[in-house]
């Protein structure tokens, strides 16, 4: 299976991505609820030094993606979108099948250290959308691709804690399952999407972070746009970060009404995602699209942070929902500022770029919280981690502006 059509992805192709993204975001959401709690059981209850443990990994996680992925979006524009996606499916199935069976803490940091580098499937996922997506479609296709992740993050969770509630391991073993799954799916189905006379050569001098940084500012206004990502994920993480800690101390939340809360994001976020990105970005201009994303984004985190009460937080859900506007229309602008040959090593840029800030995102808010409500509690500012997030989207809007794409 080496030929794809050069214009408009194949539906079969399409569904392919669409279903590995979803199968790898249903497997990672299915050991969020336990993956703590198999820290806190390798280290005998202690909470403490569980979560010490915990943060390292996913510090960890995140070191890994920003170390490996320009390599693995090198190898892509070498060797072809399908053989990466596959050795990245197969590589996350046998990540969550050592943390199954891992018999001490240090086999399980084996584990969440393999996922760091094999996650590429979700980068060279966006490069096979653009490599055989004409131009105009692209932001509505990447709109798609995020309702993968919104049914991942909603399902997962909730299958991962009643299958936590029979066996500590069960989730694991079912989320590596579902990776086998999609290595076979794809075995069978996918087509590759980049012809090998559209193939680049590997470069080992570039294909690493400080290569990612010179591809990137090789490309004009690239650098810039890429400043932007790294921005959106930024702001993007606080809620990630910061949600459970923020409504236990400031509305008194309980976990059910985290969870609801929670589900009620994902759904919104996928109407979004899925409906609008598309219409929107095709009506009014990726450019537009793109500057209203990060505009509905600073409007919710102003709302996250300065509400008093959870029913005012609530409000603020629809704009922070139109934040999804954001990332699906810079990825087609930035995926039409580089040649077809390029694409893998785009997305590894980005995904590097991406680990810097899930490495810095966590601490950084949960810092800023700990000073919100600890040294500058007088300013009565519990919610300042969303008050900076939204001053960091200001800021990318400004470069937005100022870079005219």
């Amino acid at each position: 299976m080496s030929d794809t059509p050069k214009h408009g992805p194949t539906r079969a192709a399409f569904i392919f991505v669409f279903i590995t993204v979803l199968l790898d975001m249903l497997a990672l959401g299915i050991i969020i609820p336990v993956l703590p709690e198999l820290v806190i059981h390798f280290e005998g209850g202690d909470s403490a030094s569980a979560a010490m443990y915990y943060g390292l990994f996913g510090a960890v996680w995140a070191g890994m993606q920003f170390l490996f992925s320009p390599f693995i979006g090198a190898l892509s524009d070498r060797f072809g979108r399908r053989p990466v996606i596959l050795l990245s499916t197969l590589g996350l199935a046998l990540d969550y099948f050592i943390m199954a069976t891992a018999p001490t803490l240090g086999w399980l940091f084996v584990g969440r250290a393999l996922s760091g580098i094999t996650s590429a499937s979700y980068a060279t996922a966006y490069a096979y959308i653009a490599d055989v997506t004409p131009r105009d479609k692209r932001a509505g296709y990447y709109g798609m691709l995020g309702v993968a992740f919104g049914v991942g993050f909603v399902l997962g969770p909730a299958t991962g804690g009643i299958l936590g509630s029979i066996d500590l391991r069960l989730p694991f073993w079912v989320a590596g399952a579902l990776s086998l799954v999609g290595t076979l799916y794809g075995y069978f189905i996918l087509p590759e999407s980049l012809p090998r006379e559209r193939r680049a050569p590997l470069d080992l001098k570039n294909a690493n972070p400080l290569g990612a940084l010179s591809f990137l500012r090789g490309h004009g206004a690239l650098l810039g746009l890429a400043a932007v990502a790294f921005l959106y994920r930024l702001a993007h993480d606080a809620m990630p970060a910061l949600f459970v800690l923020y409504g236990d101390y400031r509305y008194g939340w309980t976990t059910k009404t985290v969870g609801l809360v929670l589900a009620g994001v994902g759904v919104v976020s996928m109407i979004v995602q899925g409906g609008l990105v598309g219409r929107i970005s095709k009506r009014f201009g990726e450019h537009r699209a793109l500057m209203a994303g990060l505009t509905f984004g600073m409007v919710g985190f102003v709302v996250y942070g300065l509400a008093p009460t959870g029913t005012i937080f609530l409000l603020g859900i629809p704009a922070g929902a139109l934040f999804g506007l954001t990332y699906p229309n810079l990825q087609s602008i930035m995926t039409s500022r580089v040649g077809d040959d390029e694409q893998g090593r785009l997305q590894g840029a980005l995904s590097s770029l991406s680990g810097v800030g899930g490495v810095i995102a966590p601490i950084l808010f949960t810092q800023t919280f700990a000073l919100a409500i600890g040294p500058w509690s007088g300013l009565h500012l519990p919610g300042l981690p969303f008050l900076l997030s939204a001053l960091f989207l200001l800021v990318a809007l400004g470069i937005v502006r100022r870079e005219r794409v």
